[in-house]
């Protein structure tokens, strides 16, 4: 299928598309669909009605309705608000769930996601499709949103047995729409790999960020900062709500990954403090080996 009979069939496919909280995330897949497909309609509701408003201003969505109207109207409906809401707002949308429509969501963790979409939907859970895009920055809001967020990215999804293969083919057509590449996986295995490779990586941007700020002389610190900090603490600014639901959601993954984080720390620690330069030089090499490697392969 060439690229433009592709896209057309994706446009076909979605039908009407709803996202509950359209800020960076809901927000970009809005962008990328309104790039492709511009009379696509789009509905737009949240918590922060400010934050939808603003959504609508930037026309990223058509209009602000309720959550019983996006059950009512919509043929797919994307969740991208913090996980720790995602009973709360499936619970009210079941009542109103039209039987063809699909919802899939956003969230950074997918065990507790699929708990609370089986204790919310019951007989409905067939309509819930989990997802979550591997992607995102640290700005926030409608603001921050782009186009091209989700180009080259990967998103994971993570289909029920429950799930008929046209539901998830509507999930898959939507990111596809966004230029991501689909990726299918255990939610339990989603949770441990990503604990690793992003939950992690956060939490420990975050500790150092705080312990600098938190420096008798962090003033000059920050004055003198350059690139590497940019870099290594770039994550830290963050969605706090957003990211704080994660590590309680994923806390076991996520201690279990720092234990292992905290081995690596004191082999190195101790190579330093033994002022041994040939075993220190071998642990960063190693680690220089294995970013190159993985750059080499992702292109980032």
């Amino acid at each position: 299928m060439e690229r433009g009979e592709a896209t057309v069939g994706y446009m076909a496919q979605l039908g009407t598309l709803a996202i509950v909280g359209p800020g960076l995330i809901g927000g970009s897949v809005a962008a990328a669909l309104r790039k492709q497909y511009p009379n696509m309609r789009i509905l737009g509701t949240g918590r922060n009605p400010q934050s939808v408003q603003v959504a609508k201003e930037l026309g990223l969505v058509d209009e602000v309705v309720s959550l019983e109207e996006c059950a009512q109207q919509a043929d797919l409906i994307l969740l991208t608000m913090p996980v720790g809401a995602t009973e709360s707002v499936l619970r009210a949308l079941e009542p109103h769930l039209q039987p063809h429509t699909v919802v899939t969501d956003a969230g950074s963790t997918k065990m507790n996601v699929v708990q609370a979409a089986r204790q919310a939907l019951g007989d409905k859970i067939a309509q819930f499709v989990p997802g979550h895009p591997i992607a995102g920055a640290e700005k926030v809001g409608p603001q921050a949103a782009t186009a091209e967020l989700y180009q080259g990215r990967n998103v994971i999804l993570t289909p029920l047995d429950e799930n008929p293969e046209s539901f998830r083919n509507k999930v898959v057509a939507l990111w596809k729409a966004c230029g991501a590449r689909v990726l299918l996986m255990l939610p339990d295995v989603h949770d441990r790999v990503l604990a690793s490779v992003s939950h992690v990586p956060h939490f420990l941007s975050s500790v150092f960020m705080w312990q600098v700020a938190m420096a008798p002389d962090a003033d000059s610190r920050f004055a003198v900062a350059g690139s590497g900090f940019r870099d290594f603490t770039r994550i830290a600014a963050g969605s706090s709500e957003v990211w704080r639901d994660i590590f309680l959601a994923n806390r076991e993954a996520v201690l279990q990954e720092l234990e292992e984080v905290q081995q690596a720390f004191a082999q190195a620690e101790q190579a330093l403090r033994n002022e041994d330069g040939a075993a220190l030089e071998d642990f960063l090499e190693r680690a220089a080996l294995a970013r190159r490697l993985w750059a080499g392969r992702s292109g980032l």
